[in-house]
């Protein structure tokens, strides 16, 4: 529908990790950074933190190889999360320094917290998997720095 204006509030985002262990990956997202099963299949677990929700599904279970685009184990191989940064936004500074302090002591940081010359301070840390993550908080709690 060309012309058409669309409403970008009305979009969300949703994520589908594959990973090696799904436990280990629910240990990690809940423990850690404080998301919730939302829900649980025998293949499949789906977690929620506010507006964000991540789907994880094993590696395991998908081709080992695949015409086309799709996903498959020997892509997978070459590192996960190649090129894209998961970004987490929360609401504060006061929640995005307590989660830093919640990650520092039981996840590796790759980068230290700091203020960005965008004017927003972050943290970056990957995953059990390797997925890359930076967490860091809303545009307007940068104007009480």
């Amino acid at each position: 529908m060309a012309g058409r204006v669309m409403d970008h509030r009305q979009m969300r985002l949703r994520m589908e990790l594959f990973v090696d262990d799904v436990d280990v990956s629910v240990d990690f997202y809940c423990d850690v950074l404080g998301f919730e099963v939302d829900r649980r299949a025998e293949d499949y677990v789906s977690l929620r933190r506010g507006q964000v929700v991540l789907g994880l599904g094993p590696v395991a279970k998908l081709p080992e190889q695949a015409e086309g685009r799709g996903f498959t184990r020997q892509r997978l191989t070459g590192g996960k999360g190649a090129g894209v940064e998961i970004v987490l936004e929360v609401d504060g500074l006061d929640e995005l320094r307590a989660l830093y302090e919640r990650c520092q002591q039981r996840a590796a940081i790759s980068e230290e917290w700091g203020l960005r010359p965008w004017g927003l301070h972050d943290f970056r840390l990957a995953d059990p998997d390797g997925y890359y993550l930076r967490i860091t908080h809303s545009d307007s709690a940068a104007q009480g720095r």
